[in-house]
């Protein structure tokens, strides 16, 4: 089962986090609005690691099915549909799919489906591809493993996702986000190894393979794109 008591206590932490303390911070990060220096770093690198996730597919998603996994504000919703997918974006957070679904051009809403709730759910469906831009940070190894297995006999192509990369500087921050109470701070990123998360995506049950396509490192944005195969 996916809904582990850590899974679903992470969960939880993350849709309290967006919908009712961050949604307006999220809000303005993903607009054209101005934004402190540290946050501007962090919109460019999202800029850039949403490219890179969308290089992976192709440029022509005509008659695919793509699922937005913690779609956001839905910057890579509009672009999937751009391309011709049709996407379920969906996202814990209601406030962030209420701004996303205002954002979307009128005309490329035949093409998205908007809804709230757990991204691994089954009643989603099928999909030929998979889309998770930093919404599974915040999971233990285990837990993102037995995501990624619950996800993969539903995907006909890839997943391609990003977790944070095991650097020194993030053991460190990590380290020290520990010291402060739970209720003062947002979701603690999690820093993955790859051979470690591969382990244990092999050990829940999948088949494929996981490979890194690129790190993205923008001051305070430090990530790492994955796809996943059958």
């Amino acid at each position: 089962m996916v809904a582990t008591p850590t899974y679903g206590a992470t969960r939880d932490r993350v849709e309290a986090y967006f919908d009712r303390t961050a949604t307006k911070t999220w809000e303005r990060l993903t607009s054209d609005a101005p934004v402190s220096g540290i946050r501007q770093t962090v919109r460019e690198g999202r800029d850039r690691m949403r490219a890179i996730m969308l290089a992976q597919l192709p440029a022509d998603l005509t008659g695919r099915r793509v699922l937005d996994a913690g779609c956001g504000t839905g910057g890579m919703t509009e672009e999937l549909a751009y391309r011709g997918a049709d996407v379920v974006a969906i996202d814990i957070s209601p406030a962030l799919i209420e701004i996303a679904a205002k954002r979307l051009p009128e005309g490329l809403a035949p093409r998205v489906t908007f809804t709230s709730g757990d991204m691994l759910s089954a009643d989603l469906g099928q999909f030929d591809h998979v889309m998770a831009m930093d919404s599974m940070i915040y999971y233990t190894a285990p837990d993102l493993g037995r995501a990624l297995a619950h996800l993969c006999p539903r995907v006909r192509e890839s997943i391609v996702f990003t977790v944070a990369p095991r650097t020194a500087f993030l053991m460190a921050f990590w380290g020290l986000g520990k010291l402060f109470p739970r209720s003062d701070r947002s979701p603690t990123m999690i820093p993955h190894n790859l051979k470690h998360l591969s382990h244990e995506t092999t050990r829940q049950g999948a088949t494929g393979s996981i490979r890194e396509v690129e790190r993205v490192s923008r001051g305070f944005y430090i990530s790492t794109c994955l796809e996943y195969r059958a």
